[in-house]
């Protein structure tokens, strides 16, 4: 297994530099690593003193670490926070994140890259969020004893740590530290595999994330003045597949008004939403005519969202959130962003691997639908105000967010009991 993990480490940039002559994304992660050592040097050869360095792979691990980062620079405030990427993704929306010291992409993996990153920042502490699991780097911090967490892990039986063959994934976790993870099935399975001892049960600090998002919420007021007073559906991380599904009823019925935030949003994905939903606009050009007052000839039905950062807001305007990719391959996406307002939820059929998607759909907070058909169908029963699964729904999904909330105190306490960070 380690000459393949070897070989995808090798190929990987490669790859990307070859996709980057057509893909934006590609070429944004190739050319966010060049000049990385130079850039870390100059940064920290100037600072003094302790270094937290977190890492997440993409945006939405980094809005689980979030919590985690805010209170440990509020409580241990001479510590320098370094936050690294992977993911252009994650980068290039919180790049100019200001309570972190410096943000970075990741170099790639390797053992001459994490011994140079390790001379360079000299962490103190290390938080990988989620599942982020690189041999090189993990193995530099166990050889020189720097403290090494995860945070909100969460594991399945299906996964490679688990099979015959996955010693060498194996051996990655057993140089953590500790281990956060976020129910009791995942510790478990690390229990199998000797690693009871470092395996603590935290939950998981996404609900911290999603309760402290809404608690502090502040109007749009370019959303504001286009959901006026009509019934609103917000789409969030949707698809092709999602879009396809959830269209027919949006054309259908004119007097209910949309927005739909594409998980990714290159221009053929974004013309695709505009070609699909049929009286639509894109929220950039809508926001200049709003701004420019300028009297649009028709108001849109569905305003498509071509900006990373709004998603956790645009769920506060909802009377019914869709949460995209459901009706995809890969699954849902995060759904607490949507409970979290006290709003129905409807998701797609594929939401196995997600604890809290699968939770939610057992004590009603979120909706299950197989098709357009059984989403036209639930839209039109949560619509009824005669009916009480609104109210019922959207008691379920708040009353669930606030329940589970804590995590952050609680990996918080670890660390001051153990005296990983002084002040």
């Amino acid at each position: 297994m380690k000459i393949l993990y070897q070989l995808f480490v090798f190929l990987y940039p490669k790859l990307a530099w070859l996709l980057g002559w057509k893909n934006d994304k590609a070429k944004k992660w190739v050319r966010g690593r060049r000049g990385i050592f130079k850039n870390l040097f100059a940064f920290f050869y100037q600072q003094k003193g302790p270094v937290i360095w977190i890492h997440c792979a993409s945006l939405g691990e980094f809005e689980q670490g979030r919590p985690i980062l805010e209170a440990i620079k509020n409580k241990y405030p001479n510590y320098k926070i370094l936050l690294t990427f992977f993911s252009p993704s994650g980068y290039e929306v919180r790049k100019n994140y200001t309570v972190a010291d410096y943000i970075s992409y990741l170099p790639m993996d390797s053992a001459r890259n994490a011994n140079r990153f390790f001379n360079i920042v000299q962490p103190s502490l290390i938080i990988f969020i989620k599942y982020e699991f690189w041999h090189y780097y993990i193995k530099e911090s166990a050889e020189r004893k720097i403290p090494l967490l995860l945070a909100s892990g969460i594991f399945r039986e299906d996964q490679i740590f688990f099979k015959w063959y996955g010693e060498f994934y194996r051996n990655m976790l057993k140089n953590f530290t500790y281990l956060f993870v976020q129910d009791d099935s995942s510790a478990i399975l690390l229990k199998q595999i000797g690693l009871e001892e470092k395996t603590l049960i935290s939950g998981d600090t996404r609900f911290d994330r999603v309760i402290e998002i809404a608690e502090q919420f502040a109007p749009l007021p370019v959303i504001t003045s286009f959901c006026k007073d009509a019934t609103i559906i917000v789409a969030g991380s949707t698809w092709t597949e999602d879009d396809e599904e959830l269209n027919h009823f949006i054309n259908k019925h004119p007097s209910i008004k949309c927005i739909i935030a594409p998980h990714e949003i290159e221009k053929e994905r974004l013309q695709e939403c505009l070609t699909l939903y049929k009286n639509s606009m894109l929220f950039s050009e809508y926001e200049q005519a709003i701004m420019k007052d300028v009297n649009l000839i028709k108001d849109p039905q569905a305003l498509i969202i071509d900006n990373y950062g709004m998603l956790t807001k645009l769920y506060h305007y909802a009377t019914i959130c869709l949460v995209g990719g459901g009706f995809g391959g890969d699954g849902v996406h995060n759904v607490l962003e949507a409970a979290v307002y006290g709003k129905p939820v409807i998701i797609g059929p594929v939401y196995d691997k997600y604890i809290e998607a699968v939770q939610l759909v057992e004590n009603g907070g979120c909706i299950e639908v197989e098709n357009a058909l059984e989403l036209e169908e639930t839209m039109q029963e949560l619509l009824d105000p005669n009916d009480p699964l609104f109210h019922e729904s959207a008691n379920a999904a708040k009353n669930y967010v606030y329940e589970n909330a804590g995590a952050t105190k609680k990996i918080l306490a670890h660390i001051q009991a153990n005296l990983l960070l002084t002040n």
